[in-house]
């Protein structure tokens, strides 16, 4: 009998689940939302010109001014191709209407490099589009084609989105025009390292080759993203497909329409993320905020009065929980804006006002060891020694600090401290020296996890927290 019981409850157990994906396929009918976008939806055809048979084309690049003369003459003169000449090469992708006069979005690596962009209408019509202007940091392009009266796809806002939500992706996978796809958003903010100003939508809408470019779309029927790229091991789709917020392509699509080209905030700090022990070091409640751990001259920060070792936990209005937050938030300011900005220091909470600056390159120098007087190991379980010119130089010039030669204490090198490393603060205090080092060392409170403001010898500074062992 309890067999019978057990059998009849799992197939109705069974039964029930089998019917809960078909009951939200019943309320997933995409039919009206797909007929209203699909108009606006265009195919992107790029043509990178090659050359007729026999065609001579002009060597690139300059010639060296010492090269000998038996070779110059391969840098003087045009060589001729190969006897059947190189094809056109042909590629594309998806894009969307946003105005009646022939404005069209799509990424920027669809149509880079091209020498002729030709865009196909869902009604059949062809155009040869115009490039109004790129942004590769965000990967978006504007298009523009010589028509009117066409129909358009509005813009949404992204931030509202909430994980699990049905989303649509229409495009040309593999040249399968006006192709439609859905699933729901699987994650938000996040972050690759190519593109650390875009926070992308994580969904699991199959997005394929010939996708880039066209349009995310929520069951409202407005666009939230653009679909941009994939993770995949084969090429294939397999479930994690990334799209680009609509904020982030809005603020591209306006500044190329006004200036040409687009800026980007630059607050002019280093970064990274907060564990639970850098956490309890730096006196906050839980791991949440972007840990400064360097702090450019000039920039907007250091003149709007941050500091190495604050924690940013609020930018703009906008709160500040995981670091990698922080990058999409400043490159959205304009240069010149001022805004607010909240910082934790050492436990006490403080609001700056900082006037962002233009994103521009700065380079960093990098370095190597030297030999002075050695300390030996104590509370912290470091070796250190005092850093002499030579040695500070080849360094980078690290202002202050001591050199870490020798790393006794375990948890320490789980933290990531690393002999070579330079030791520049500890918890909230500048170390200048050595003298420093013993006297902020012998004051430290026991058990207590302790920060340490570190400078690499590749140049680049971060923050470890650990808790010392116990000196008995």
């Amino acid at each position: 009998m309890l067999n019978k019981t057990l059998a009849a409850l799992i197939l109705t157990g069974g039964f029930l689940m089998a019917q809960v994906p078909q009951a939200l396929a019943a309320r997933a009918d995409f039919t009206e939302l797909v007929e209203q976008s699909i108009p606006a939806v265009v195919n992107v055809e790029t043509i990178r010109f090659g050359s007729r048979p026999g065609e001579r084309r002009e060597q690139r690049g300059d010639m060296p001014e010492d090269l000998p003369e038996m070779f110059r003459r391969f840098f003087d003169q045009p060589f001729p191709d190969s006897p059947r000449g190189q094809p056109d090469r042909r590629g594309g992708g998806s894009g969307f209407i946003i105005s009646e006069d022939g404005l069209i979005v799509t990424n920027h690596h669809v149509i880079e490099n091209a020498d002729q962009v030709v865009v196909r209408l869902a009604d059949r019509r062809e155009f040869e589009a115009e490039i109004v202007g790129s942004d590769p940091e965000a990967d978006v392009a504007l298009l523009r084609i010589p028509a009117e009266d066409l129909p358009t796809l509005e813009f949404g806002d992204s931030r509202d989105l909430r994980v699990g939500e049905w989303v649509i992706g229409i495009g040309s996978p593999f040249s399968f025009e006006q192709t439609v796809t859905a699933g729901i958003v699987s994650a938000k903010g996040r972050t690759q390292q190519r593109q650390q100003y875009v926070p992308f939508i994580q969904t699991d809408v199959a997005i394929n080759r010939g996708n880039s470019g066209g349009p995310l779309i929520r069951t409202d029927g407005t666009v939230v993203g653009i679909n941009s790229w994939i993770l995949s091991s084969g090429g294939g789709n397999i479930g994690l497909s990334f799209s680009i917020p609509i904020e982030i392509a809005q603020n591209s699509i306006e500044q190329l329409l006004e200036f040409g080209r687009v800026s980007r905030g630059f607050l002019g700090v280093g970064i990274e993320i907060i564990t639970r022990e850098k956490a309890d070091a730096l006196g906050l409640d839980r791991p949440a905020g972007a840990l400064v751990n360097r702090v450019e001259p000039d920039s907007a920060a250091a003149l709007g009065g941050v500091e190495v070792g604050d924690v940013i936990i609020s930018f703009n209005d906008q709160p500040i929980d995981v670091f990698s937050e922080l990058p999409p938030l400043v490159g959205m300011v304009r240069p010149g804006t001022e805004v607010p900005l909240v910082v934790s220091r050492w436990g006490e909470r403080l609001t700056k006002k900082v006037t962002i600056k233009q994103l521009d390159e700065d380079a960093m120098a990098a370095a190597a060891p030297g030999q002075p007087e050695r300390q030996p190991s104590n509370a912290l379980g470091l070796a250190v020694e005092a850093l002499d010119s030579q040695t500070r130089q080849r360094l980078g010039n690290p202002d202050g600090g001591v050199l870490i030669t020798e790393v006794e204490s375990d948890n320490a090198h789980r933290a990531g401290v690393r002999s070579g490393q330079v030791i520049l603060m500890i918890n909230n205090q500048t170390v200048g020296g050595l003298d420093d080092f013993q006297t902020i060392v012998e004051a430290l409170p026991a058990d207590r996890s302790v920060a340490l403001l570190l400078h690499r010898p590749d140049g680049s500074t971060t923050f470890v927290a650990f808790t010392p062992e116990s000196a008995d």
